[in-house]
């Protein structure tokens, strides 16, 4: 008598216990019972949309350089490093001069010795002086304007029977003899002129040399590489940094031969950054006046101004506006489902959820287009969320159950 009180107990409990796994197991009333889900539908619209040309591409410095000494000699400054920024004219790297200023100096006596022999002053950039006005030349004229003098007296007389004509052979040979001299110092005063010339171009070029110890940022940019090190004795033509522009940045495109016939400056350009969704804006500046013979590429350019945000080399997806006459299907973005890379949509067939796989376009603000699965005026659910198809649902302000909706393809 005394197990029937446990055995009733038992009993109990196994009840209980079946019927809590009953009530779990049968999940929410809605989808147990088939209660429809109220979902809004809006309606595919036609919709006027840009023509765009869609192209990849990089983004590169705007200017590129490579600096390298003109002179050899030891690196005694070294003013830059990795990622430092420059402006026009900054000093990079430094050159021991001390060698150049004594090139310089030297140049610099042999020019005043050769202003000197031509009369002029031992210092000054104005070489010019004609031969007829050095002092040996003048001196030569004199002499020769004297001998002419006396061959003409000389030669009136004999004339008038006075003079002999031992005496008109004595001024002869005098006046050819002073006009001789008068050549010969003009020949001089030339050679002289070309010796000064010479000695200025050596005095430029030693001065150049000491100027080419420096050298200087041409454009205002960062240092992208540092390649010699300071104290390093450096050859002519050495390079020692690696400096790039980057502020604009060179937007630059690579279109196929196909879809480069309605690109032209002046386009607007829109792109993005991979990994990035942030889109930016640019304007078409240069285009390649020709595709290349091997790989059938023509290339756009834009100037994109960079606030220190972008970076030289990152790659770049861009859409290349050619106009805005065209046409197209275009949906609310919350009706699109994208789900493991693929799009789809939701409609609504016979009362339950259809899900239509579709393929997109070009975006808006508040549209999506749709290039194929859809056409116009199919109602698409918005915000579908976990919809599946064969799902009940009710259309909100809809008083009987949608038509039948064929979903076609394009």
């Amino acid at each position: 008598m005394s197990a029937a009180p446990s055995q009733l107990l038992g009993g109990c409990l196994l009840v209980v216990l079946l019927t809590s796994c009953s009530k779990r197991s049968a999940g929410p009333p809605s989808v147990r019972d088939g209660v429809p889900r109220s979902v809004q539908t809006e309606p595919a619209q036609l919709r006027r949309m840009e023509r765009t040309v869609i192209a990849t591409g990089s983004l590169l410095a705007h200017e590129e350089t490579v600096l390298s000494v003109k002179v050899p000699g030891r690196l005694t400054v070294l003013a830059v490093d990795l990622g430092s920024r420059v402006e026009p004219g900054d000093l990079i790297v430094q050159i021991e001069p001390r060698d150049y200023e004594l090139r310089r100096d030297q140049a610099a006596a042999a020019l005043a010795q050769a202003r000197a022999a031509l009369g002029l002053s031992l210092s000054g950039d104005d070489d010019r002086i004609a031969p007829e006005q050095t002092s040996p030349v003048r001196q030569a004229r004199a002499v020769l304007d004297e001998a002419e003098a006396n061959r003409e007296r000389v030669v009136r007389l004999s004339q008038q029977g006075i003079s002999s004509a031992a005496e008109r052979d004595t001024v002869e040979a005098g006046y050819q003899v002073a006009k001789n001299r008068y050549e010969t110092a003009l020949d001089e005063a030339r050679t002289k002129q070309a010796a000064l010339a010479q000695r200025r171009a050596e005095f430029d070029l030693a001065a150049k040399q000491l100027t080419d110890t420096q050298v200087r940022a041409p454009f205002a940019g960062a240092v992208q590489a540092r390649i010699a090190n300071l104290g390093e004795y450096v050859a002519t033509g050495a390079p020692v940094v690696r400096l790039v522009k980057t502020d604009p940045l060179r937007l630059r495109l690579e279109l196929s031969e196909r879809d480069a016939h309605p690109v032209r400056s002046g386009q607007p350009v829109r792109f993005t950054l991979e990994g990035s969704t942030n889109r930016h804006e640019a304007t078409l500046a240069r285009l390649s006046p020709a595709l290349d013979n091997r790989s059938r590429i023509r290339v756009a350019e834009a100037d994109v101004p960079n606030d220190g945000r972008l970076q030289v080399g990152a790659f770049v997806r861009a859409q290349i506006v050619v106009g805005d006459d065209d046409e197209g299907v275009a949906i609310p973005p919350n009706a699109l489902v994208v789900f493991a890379g693929l799009e789809k949509v939701v409609l609504v067939r016979e009362g339950k959820a259809f899900e239509q796989p579709v393929v997109t376009g070009r975006r808006g603000d508040n549209w999506i287009e749709v290039v194929s699965g859809l056409q116009v005026g199919q109602p698409v659910i918005l915000d579908p969320g976990n919809l599946q198809t064969g799902r009940p649902v009710k259309v909100e302000g809809a008083d009987a159950p949608s038509a039948p909706v064929q979903a076609q393809v394009h």
